[in-house]
Parts: C-alpha cells; structure tokens; sequence
C-alpha cells in the first residue's frame, strides 16, 4: 500500500476532518526513518481504518515540512479536524508506538462520554453508569471514561471507584483526577468504618467532613477539613490535606470554590 504524500491539503488536512491522520515526516537518507516507516505501515494495517498513515518526504516537501516546525526527523505528528494534536520524535520501537497511539487517538466513544458526563453533573448516575460501561467495555484504555465511571460508584461502592481507576498511571492526562478519585474512596471506606480512625478531638469534624464530600458539598468539605489541618495537622496520616488537594483537583484550579478556600487552605498549613 502506497502512503506518500502527493498533495498535502487533500491528504491530510482535509482528511483528516474525516479521520485521524498520522503524519511520518522522513527522509531517503534518514537511517532511523528507515526503521520506524515499516514500523507504522504495519500498526497502519492493523488500525481496522481507525486512522490513516500518510508519508512526507521532507526534500520533496520542505515548505511543508518548514511550516511544521520539523527540525529533525523520524517527526511523527496525528492530525485531527486540520490540526496537529499530538507528536512524537525518534524511532520508537512498536510497543511505545502502540502505547502513543492509545493515548493520543481520540476516542470513536467521545460524544457517549459527553453525554455521560453531562448526566453525571445532572446526577443521572444509572444512565452516566451504563452508558460509560459500555465504553469501557469496548475501550479499557479509555481513562476519562475510566474516571467518569468510578465517579458514578464512589458512594456506593468506594472499593470498585478505586479498583477502576488503579490502571491510570503518571504518564495518564488523567492521572490527578484518578489520585483524586482513589483518594475519595478511601475517606468513604474509613466513614463506613469510623473505628479505624485514631481518637482525637477533631475527630467528629473528620467524619464531618467526609460526609459533606459524600454528599458533593464540596464548601462544606472544604471548611471542616481545613478546620482539621489548623487544629491537628497530621490526623490519619495528613488526610485533611490530601482531601483538600483531592477536591481542588476534582473541581478543577479555576473553580468558584477553590479560588475561594485555596488561601485558607495555605494558610492553614503553615499556622
């Protein structure tokens, strides 16, 4: 099958509002484009038409190659709706291609993740349940999916929210959500076991706390977990503050609420 490039536009940029396109920018005299070209034919082959391979020659096209920035080469650049939204360098051997590739291609499930998420913010958590399940189902390296689901059984099963997202590692765009999310399933399996926790004052105002997060009311959470960080720091291994950290993360840095209780919650670290 014949990959090059013959007209850039029609090619790629245009296809790829149809398609994800991956962009191999090489050269004859390039040694290591030489090992990664039939590298990406093959896992081309195998995409079941999921994206389309397409080759540019950097002597033939330099223009082309000058306007993306290619300085050096093997480039490897996935283009979607005309835009480059990922790249990597160098020959990477196939299982590091493979592990690109599952990070960078958009989802074919993306508008039954927004609509998911859209009634996990309505608090519609049987419907967001069973439209993400069968997103994971079909795509278990889908890890917004991953997140939105273990969101949906926080509550109800923290243990489960937990096992979901235990795949998602560091290299995950999703990784502090994950850590948030793992970090909520811990306070609600220490709610249903209060027992575990140490004896001490603040206590009740712990418990308290957990339970505003169990109930999404993230001010109140918010409030008595730095009301624990002033009075005893160090309770049940620093949880206030991996709570507070959890919850900034959860709702995001440019939130209402954690523009508000950021300071707060600096200050208190610091009396």
């Amino acid at each position: 099958m014949n990959y090059d490039v013959n007209d850039f536009d029609k090619d790629v940029i245009e296809r790829s509002r149809e398609i994800p396109v991956l962009v191999d920018f090489w050269a004859q005299w390039c040694g290591p484009c030489r090992i990664l070209g039939p590298v990406l034919e093959k896992l081309a082959q195998e995409s079941d038409g999921r994206w389309a391979l397409a080759k540019v020659d950097t002597e033939r096209f330099p223009d082309v190659a000058a306007k993306y920035g290619i300085r050096s080469i093997p480039n490897v650049k996935l283009f979607v709706d005309g835009k480059v939204v990922n790249e990597f360098l160098g020959a990477l051997p196939e299982p590091l291609v493979k592990q690109w590739l599952a990070r960078a291609l958009p989802s074919k499930y993306e508008k039954t993740v927004a609509i998911a998420e859209q009634l996990l913010l309505e608090n519609n958590l049987d419907a967001a349940q069973n439209l993400l399940a069968e997103v994971v189902t079909k795509e278990p390296q889908n890890h917004k999916a991953l997140v939105l689901l273990a969101q949906t059984f926080l509550q109800t099963d923290p243990g489960k929210a937990a096992e979901l997202v235990r795949p998602i590692e560091q290299d995950s765009d999703f990784f502090d959500v994950a850590e948030a999310i793992r970090t909520f399933a811990s306070l609600f399996q220490k709610r249903q076991h209060p027992e575990t926790l140490p004896h001490a004052n603040v206590k009740s105002t712990y418990l308290a706390a957990i339970e505003s997060l169990r109930e999404n009311d993230f001010e109140s959470a918010l409030q008595k977990f730095i009301e624990v960080i002033r009075e005893n720091r160090y309770y049940d291994d620093d949880g206030s503050r991996k709570a507070c950290v959890a919850i900034f993360k959860i709702i995001g840095e440019e939130h209402e609420l954690t523009k508000k209780y950021r300071r707060d919650f600096s200050s208190a670290l610091y009396v």
